[in-house]
């Protein structure tokens, strides 16, 4: 899965996302439109969200040191939590807040072709910059569904990209379906009910991501794939005649811990071990290059196992 594909989709989503807010609040001043001011709202915290990721990514990225020995990796998860945060309270919430009171006090809303203008504007600059995360997606995925992919993956830029995005669009729809309907009717009630129906979304979405970020921040293993490389990679290496056991861990996105006990044979020296285990990580690091921190560990094979030979499930 690619950081630099997540960049370039985070890119794509700040620039419509800033374009398409203000274009938002100024429909909304001319038309008085509860349906297009949550719209605004959720385009200001979707840009902010973005600035969020590439300020986690940059923070991410600094070498490891005596206090955090396994460098800062997982910043790129504590900013992705903080955006499904951020969507829920300021998008979600606030949308459903807008939407309930025009409901109990409706107004008729003012020059309507501004709010199909904007609207029909927001929808074209939104489905390019889902397209962007769309294509990033489909290349880092591999043989997965998208849902599996939103699940699976590790990198948390693209998955939260992707969401909001899909969500912009569907939310558009929505507040395009309250407006017409406040016109063609004339009640207000109708705007409200896209606005509630926008936050509704966006509530539903956050909570999607801040359980996926939060899985991450836990700790989630290798991909299954990952696991089964690993493996291969270390029992095919010179001196090593089984796994006994295997343990991964992402201590980043893009940085993975690997901790293996593996079996030798009883006449091995101790030098002959050595070298066996530095060409068995070597072997390993280049079957999962993100495999930075690798801990091997020797022992005799007694023939049964102290934990347990399955790994430990890669969903979230």
């Amino acid at each position: 899965m690619s950081t630099e594909g997540g960049m370039r989709a985070v890119m794509a989503a700040l620039l419509a996302n800033m374009g398409i807010a203000v274009s938002k609040f100024i429909a909304f001043a001319f038309t008085g439109s509860s349906s297009l001011l949550t719209e605004a709202i959720h385009s200001v915290a979707d840009s902010g969200n973005q600035i969020l990721l590439l300020i986690g990514n940059k923070r991410s990225k600094r070498s490891a040191d005596a206090t955090h020995n396994f460098g800062y990796g997982r910043r790129r998860f504590i900013y992705g939590f903080i955006v499904a945060v951020v969507l829920f309270l300021v998008g979600g919430l606030f949308s459903l807040y807008e939407g309930l009171h025009k409901i109990q006090h409706p107004e008729e809303v003012r020059d309507a072709w501004i709010a199909f203008l904007v609207l029909g504007i927001a929808i074209v600059m939104e489905s390019f910059s889902f397209r962007t995360a769309l294509h990033e997606a489909r290349k880092a995925k591999g043989p997965r569904s998208l849902g599996r992919f939103l699940k699976d993956a590790r990198q948390p830029e693209l998955p939260v990209i992707l969401l909001e995005d899909a969500g912009a669009l569907v939310g558009l729809v929505f507040a395009m379906c309250g407006v017409s309907l406040a016109v063609m009717t004339g009640n207000g009630v109708w705007d409200g009910i896209g606005a509630m129906c926008v936050g509704g979304l966006l509530v539903i979405i956050a909570v999607f991501l801040a359980m996926e970020m939060a899985a991450m921040l836990v700790g989630e293993a290798a991909l299954p794939e990952e696991v089964e490389a690993i493996r291969a990679a270390l029992e095919s290496s010179d001196g090593v005649l089984r796994v006994i056991h295997l343990r991964t861990l992402h201590v980043g996105p893009d940085e993975l811990l690997v901790a293996a006990k593996i079996s030798v044979a009883h006449s091995d020296t101790g030098l002959q071990i050595a070298a066996d285990i530095d060409s068995a990580e070597a072997a390993l690091r280049a079957a999962v290059p993100t495999a930075r921190y690798v801990f091997l560990e020797p022992d005799i094979d007694r023939g049964a196992e102290s934990l347990s030979d399955t790994e430990v499930g890669a969903g979230s």
